[in-house]
């Protein structure tokens, strides 16, 4: 659980997403987390600052659309099952569904997913598309230790 809080407090402090960040899951396995980034950030650059926050985390970015990814999504639908009821089946698919869902509402959107020696992640960044107002954030940690 330190390992994940400890990931989790780099990728916020890099995106300067402490201030009103809440845990929406915290738990020994799995961690989700929501911010607001302090960071003015252009939409236009969010992509370049994941590509940042990823480097400055030492990790190794996973292709969304590979079985890496697929294995890693399947991981942590496991972990949060082991916490919470969940009542649908797995949906590979899902962050791109959420990607959609953002983009509905007005919202441009980057995310990566990627793995440290211990957890993997998957990152989210969206901001409003006139690019008037803050980046918000959301972080899923998984560890991957037995």
């Amino acid at each position: 659980m330190i390992v994940l809080h400890k990931i989790a407090g780099n990728i916020m402090g890099y995106l300067e997403a402490f201030d009103g960040s809440k845990a929406a899951l915290d738990s020994k396995n799995i961690l989700i987390v929501r911010g607001r980034s302090r960071k003015r950030i252009n939409a236009e650059n969010m992509g370049e600052e994941l590509d940042g926050l990823v480097s400055s985390i030492n990790a190794k970015e996973i292709n969304m659309f590979s079985d890496e990814a697929t294995n890693l999504i399947g991981l942590m639908d496991e972990k949060i099952r082991s916490d919470v009821d969940i009542n649908v089946e797995t949906n590979a698919g899902g962050i791109e569904h959420l990607k959609e869902s953002l983009e509905s509402m007005n919202c441009i959107v980057e995310y990566k997913m990627g793995l440290t020696d211990k957890a993997g992640f998957f990152v989210v960044m969206w901001k409003d598309k006139s690019d008037i107002g803050p980046c918000f954030v959301e972080i899923v940690i998984a560890s991957t230790e037995k």
